[in-house]
């Protein structure tokens, strides 16, 4: 039976938001069920609910949102980037989850379990861990075991965001990685480093980029490329470590160092290369309603 009913308390103004995630441990090792980190943040999708009918999104792709179908048939949902990133090339993404963030907004308007998303959101994507979903919907920062179903929220920490100039596409090395037979190792090695990361961040980043990079390698899936492997060592020689965030391939990049003098300096060496480019950002709650009198 569909579910045809809707928050009531949405009318004409209100503005649905929410958040990007930034993944910092346990990409792909999640997706056999080990534990991952995540950090929502004020980068992701807002809806505004407008007089008319209908539903429109910037890419026209609406499979993410056609849930919230029956509330559009009263009035007409805007969805849009929130907070998106200046100078980005149309056809570039940094990799935040937006179908994920679109997905859990559509869930909201509908008054549906927020939980239903990550069933819908994979029902259409085809693949993924949800953990971006859970970040739009938790908001903070979070460690997510999904094979016991567990969610424990961590001391946020804040790294540094870098852009590698290129887009990646995650469902092709998602795919990848799960036709790699020999992955066990690789999954026991995220958990302990996991683990590692929320003790020390720096050294935990170090040994999970190595674990990943060494488990991309066995399994023919093209992780690293120049600009990661340049950011990586910019970060090192300032006394800090860097990863991808979430598929690799290009998309957005993660730094953690000791001291703010450190990371101001690795800040500084960023800013002027040419592409790579630092996202300003701040922790996020998750999917929330900003009211029109507001």
């Amino acid at each position: 039976m569909e579910h045809t009913s809707y928050d009531p308390s949405l009318s004409t103004g209100d503005i649905i938001r929410a958040p990007g995630k930034i993944v910092l441990a346990g990409e792909y090792a999640i997706l056999d069920g080990a534990p991952a980190v995540v950090l929502a943040i004020n980068r992701g999708v807002q809806c505004t609910i407008e007089k008319g009918s209908g539903i429109s999104v910037p890419n026209g792709d609406t499979r993410f949102v056609e849930h919230a179908l029956p509330f559009a048939e009263n009035h007409h949902l805007n969805f849009q980037d929130w907070n998106p990133i200046e100078d980005f090339a149309e056809h570039q993404k940094p990799g935040f989850g937006g179908s994920a963030a679109a997905c859990t907004i559509a869930t909201h308007i509908m008054g549906q379990p927020l939980e239903d998303t990550i069933g819908i959101h994979n029902q259409v994507q085809g693949s993924g861990s949800g953990i971006d979903v859970k970040a739009s919907i938790l908001g903070g920062m979070f460690i997510w075991n999904p094979l016991l179903q567990e969610t424990h929220v961590v001391a946020s920490i804040h790294p540094v965001v870098i852009w590698t100039g290129t887009s990646a596409r995650t469902g092709p090395r998602v795919q990848q990685y799960l036709s790699y037979q020999n992955r066990n190792w690789f999954v026991q090695n995220s958990i302990r480093f996991t683990d590692l990361f929320l003790e020390d961040p720096i050294r935990g980043t170090k040994a999970l980029y190595n674990n990943l990079e060494m488990m991309s390698k066995e399994a023919n899936l093209h992780y690293t490329t120049q600009a990661i492997r340049e950011i990586v060592r910019l970060a090192d020689q300032h006394g800090g470590a860097a990863k991808p965030s979430g598929a690799g391939g290009g998309d957005c990049m993660v730094a953690f160092f000791h001291s703010e003098e450190e990371q101001i300096q690795f800040i500084e060496t960023i800013q002027q290369h040419p592409i790579y480019q630092v996202i300003d950002y701040a922790i996020s709650e998750g999917v929330h309603v900003v009211k029109k009198t507001q």
